[in-house]
């Protein structure tokens, strides 16, 4: 019995003795031999990356603008006629119309009668004037033989220029109830586009009423609104790209800058022309780009561009593979490059795509774009 307590110590001695060892031979074999790491201690790469190198380009200077589309020139058309009854109206709004043609009508049957009468009153007057010519024809042949009196001479030879006056105050009534007959007729004063139809059949209108309005050859234009400071740059003939509220990219010419500035908004209309078969409508909101040119800059693929916290940034691969997050400002955007302005020299390796898995310091294993490409 004393013997058995004696047995068990020993029992747990040896346990404890083996489980030493065990230990200790695992702290050996987790040292490095030789101070070479095993391959399981090595950093893992955190992402698989592209890379890319900023490139110098040539990149198209553009100014946007803002403004309305609006017609070239607009035609008032209106009734030349006073008190007349319109009987026939002819074009709709939409209508496209030539110059000369009708527009619409008035009721003529009190000016044709006006017309008959003055007529009537010209021939009444040739024939007075045919006789005074006579008269005073006469009275110059008899005049040297003296057997007329120099008063009655003198009143033969004035009848008869009473007569010729009376007969051109006839002509002149005359072409005036013409005149009054030929407004009973509304007549296009140009090519275009008719805009807005006041006219009514039935209704009897003054003088000056407006009929019609037209626009004039249906050209249109986009007046865009551009700051003081920029004005300089626009010249006459610049090429612009207008883009229409419904989505539509028209091209356009700048045909003049206005001579003046508006003094509240500090912004000057820039008159730009549009093609006769263009599918703006006047009234119509639009913004566009207007062409100044081109010029050289530094720019880098879109995805290598990122921001974070309102700021712009890129990576930098370095040597070692890790990467450096550089803030840099940007600038214009065309296609899938954009403009480095400041913060970036060329030549640096930068991580074309996964940039937004990023942090500043990271390990990666970069890959040039061309290889990834093949792969």
């Amino acid at each position: 019995m004393t013997r058995k307590p004696m047995v068990i110590a020993a029992a747990v001695l040896a346990v404890l003795a083996v489980g030493t060892a065990i230990i200790f031979a695992k702290q050996q074999t987790s040292r490095p031999v030789n101070n070479v790491v095993p391959p399981s201690a090595v950093a893992t790469p955190a992402l698989t990356v592209t890379t890319t190198q900023p490139t110098a380009s040539s990149l198209p200077i553009r100014l946007n603008a803002n403004g309305n589309i609006m017609a070239w020139q607009e035609a008032s058309i209106g009734a030349e006629a006073n008190g007349l009854r319109l009987t026939d109206v002819r074009v709709n709004v939409g209508d496209r119309i030539v110059k000369g043609q009708i527009l619409a009508t008035f009721a003529a049957e009190t000016i044709e009668a006006d017309v008959a009468q003055a007529q009537a009153n010209l021939a009444e007057a040739q024939a007075n004037a045919q006789e005074s010519a006579a008269n005073g024809e006469r009275a110059r042949r008899l005049q040297p033989t003296g057997a007329m009196s120099a008063q009655q001479i003198n009143q033969y030879l004035t009848a008869e220029r009473a007569a010729q006056a009376r007969v051109q105050a006839a002509k002149a009534t005359l072409n005036s109830q013409q005149l009054r007959l030929k407004f009973t007729r509304v007549i296009a004063p140009d090519k275009g586009v008719i805009s807005a139809r006041m006219a009514t059949v039935g209704a009897v209108v003054g003088a000056g009423t407006e009929l019609f309005r037209l626009i004039r050859q249906g050209r249109l234009e986009w007046r865009a609104e551009v700051m003081s400071e920029e004005l300089a740059r626009i010249k006459p003939g610049a090429n612009v790209n207008i883009a229409a509220a419904n989505g539509v990219q028209i091209p356009g010419k700048v045909r003049i800058v206005a001579p003046t500035i508006d003094p509240q908004t500090r912004a000057a209309l820039v008159y730009v022309d549009l093609p006769p078969d263009s599918v703006a409508t006047a009234g119509m909101f639009a913004s566009g780009q207007f062409d100044l040119g081109a010029s050289n800059a530094l720019t880098v693929p879109q995805q290598s561009v990122l921001m974070r916290d309102g700021f712009t940034y890129v990576f930098a691969v370095n040597t070692d593979q890790r990467v450096a997050q550089i803030k840099v400002t940007t600038g214009r955007r065309v296609s899938d490059r954009i403009e480095v302005i400041d913060g970036l020299k060329a030549g640096v390796t930068l991580v074309a795509s996964g940039a937004g898995f990023l942090n500043d310091g990271d390990l990666v294993k970069a890959l040039p774009q061309a290889t990834a490409d093949r792969s």
